[in-house]
């Protein structure tokens, strides 16, 4: 499917929200403590959120903008099939960021000494367990110093002092790898925290497992999503590139080897993870747009999920296509936080297909490493539909036949039922053999004519009327 060259700026990305009216704005004063991150997960199932003023601060702030998969769709101007196709393109395709002169990022520019983090941005305290004030949404982009290959990624950023924040960095990400280059060589690591960034770079950040490895540029797959060179500008005090027309950009350096206690934070998994050591980020400038937006993404809100739907769809068909083509689809279901169950629909063509469905299973548990749970369909099943699925499982599945337990397998730490990420995966298959299709084919109905509009005089008061006077 062909997609074309996209806009993918976060701006444009606001106004396709605003325009397909899934963007509110809030007028009244608005506390960064607490308030804000309370009203954005009260309406998280909804419109993005605009407050427009935000107490103590002239920044304003936009939440919810990828809570949901419409929004997601609609911020990108695609509809499913395409907006997968752009991620797909991404993963494949690689093109270099394109330098440009007098970025917008950087029409203010403060640096070492005129810097005050938590009077200066909006930064907003999210849940009352929390720690303190973090910063949520900004994409970190560093380059590794022994492979010199850029990576761009999510992590959350306490504030800890005026210029200073604590980054938390899980298990097994490629910032941390970056990091552990700088400390042998004995180094601090550059690094640009962009937030309310390209839109493009935002899912290329998102993206997780074998498909994104180490060895991959985000940037420039970010240009693949694109379909054009993504716009950067060197930073003003480290080296290291920032997306030309991100709202707000703190530039510093991690340093190697100093850490702080972090946390507790609110996280996606809906429980807070536990306070612990975090290296610390030096912050040598703060730089922006004129009159910029702060994005915020709350922890435990469904942005935090539903950012991750599209793009580990696309992983999940990407690893299994080479395996079995009989894939025709796949969703990551909201109850399972879009990332840890998977269902898949199976068009099976004979029995030679039998079991194929399976080994997908594992082709994608093997790339996408936090998944637990994969329940098989039939293609006659709505995957999208949650009640569907149900009634597969439900109709088609024997737990005595149907299910494959595998235990001992790594999965996401933050799983409270595993032994720190070691757990047990399981297939549920409600697909049923090739050869007993016709024996679970669901009854049809005639179409309905005039498209089973009902006539005037069928309507309910009618109806109503009727039985009263037949009682």
């Amino acid at each position: 499917m062909t997609v074309g060259v996209l806009d993918t700026g976060f701006r444009s990305a606001l106004r396709r929200l605003d325009r397909a009216g899934l963007l509110a704005r809030v007028s009244r004063v608005v506390d960064y403590d607490l308030e804000a991150a309370a009203l954005m997960k009260h309406h998280d199932a909804g419109a993005a959120l605009l407050f427009e003023t935000v107490k103590d601060h002239e920044i304003p702030v936009i939440g919810n903008v990828f809570a949901t998969p419409e929004s997601s769709e609609a911020a990108m101007g695609l509809d499913r099939p395409r907006l997968r196709a752009a991620l797909a393109r991404g993963i494949h395709t690689d093109i270099e960021p394109e330098t440009v002169s007098d970025p917008p990022a950087q029409q203010q520019v403060r640096r070492s000494g005129e810097i005050d983090l938590a009077a200066q941005l909006p930064v907003l305290r999210h849940a009352p367990g929390d720690g303190g004030r973090f910063v949520t949404a900004g994409v970190l982009i560093v380059r590794d110093p022994l492979t010199g290959v850029r990576n761009a990624s999510f992590h959350r950023l306490q504030l800890t002092g005026a210029d200073r924040v604590a980054v938390k960095i899980d298990h097994g990400r490629h910032l941390g790898r970056a990091l552990d280059h700088a400390a042998e060589m004995g180094r601090d690591l550059p690094v640009a925290v962009c937030i309310g960034t390209d839109a493009a770079l935002i899912y290329a950040a998102s993206t997780m497992g074998a498909l994104m490895p180490e060895s991959r540029d985000e940037l420039c797959a970010a240009g693949g999503c694109r379909g054009a060179p993504l716009p950067v500008a060197p930073a003003v005090s480290q080296d290291v590139e920032v997306p030309a027309e991100t709202e707000i950009v703190l530039e510093g350096v991690i340093q190697a080897g100093e850490t702080v206690t972090e946390g507790p934070f609110g996280e996606f998994v809906g429980y807070a993870s536990p306070a612990g050591p975090a290296p610390t980020m030096q912050v040598t400038a703060l730089t922006s747009r004129h009159e910029p937006v702060y994005h915020a993404i709350n922890g435990a809100g469904r942005e935090t999920i539903a950012l991750r739907k599209h793009v580990l769809e696309v992983a999940a068909q990407e690893a299994v296509r080479p395996v079995t083509p009989i894939v025709s689809d796949v969703c990551m279901p909201a109850g399972g936080l879009h990332r840890f169950q998977l269902v898949m629909a199976l068009s099976k063509r004979s029995e030679r297909d039998d079991g194929m469905g399976r080994n997908a299973a594992l082709a994608a548990f093997g790339a996408l490493k936090d998944l637990n749970m994969i329940v098989l369909v039939d293609d006659d099943i709505d995957l999208h539909d949650p009640d569907d699925v149900a009634y597969a499982l439900a109709t088609r599945f024997d737990a005595a036949s149907d299910l494959v337990v595998l235990g001992g397998m790594r999965g996401h730490e933050y799983v409270r039922t595993s032994q720190a990420g070691v757990g047990t995966k399981i297939i549920l298959d409600a697909s049923v053999p090739f050869e007993r299709r016709a024996d679970f084919e669901r009854i049809s109905f005639a179409a309905p004519p005039g498209g089973g509009e009902l006539d005037a005089a069928y309507s309910g008061a009618t109806v109503l009327s009727w039985l009263g006077r037949h009682e």
